[in-house]
């Protein structure tokens, strides 16, 4: 890796941090790419997972994610219909950002519980 300023300008260019944020971006995206990261989930697995998401919330980030080739949408022909979704070769590059986040998490809610 380059050794870059974090404030270097990105010369026209869509900042790497914001594009990054954008695909990660929002309330739930981290979390199921977290839960994504111990293989393929059915939907109603993530759903379990997370109980306050709702089912129209996790779709539409579902959906978003398959948009940004983060997440592999797979639809058996089975009846009733069985849909899988597991992490792209392109969303498992980011199991590192991932465990970075988790990692941080732990050190923050070690730190504020002695506080």
């Amino acid at each position: 890796m380059e050794n870059h300023s974090l404030a270097q300008e990105c010369a026209g260019q869509p900042c790497p941090v914001e594009t990054t944020l954008n695909i990660i971006s929002g309330k739930w995206k981290g979390i199921i790419l977290y839960r994504l990261l111990g293989g393929k989930k059915r939907f109603g697995e993530l759903k379990k997972m997370m109980p306050k998401i709702t089912c129209r919330t996790l779709t539409m980030q579902l959906r978003q994610l398959e948009q940004d080739g983060i997440v592999k949408r797979t639809v058996y022909a089975e009846v009733p219909p069985r849909v899988d979704y597991e992490l792209t070769a392109l969303g498992e590059s980011m199991r590192p950002i991932i465990q970075a986040i988790y990692d941080w998490g732990i050190a923050y809610q070690k730190k504020m519980q002695n506080v």
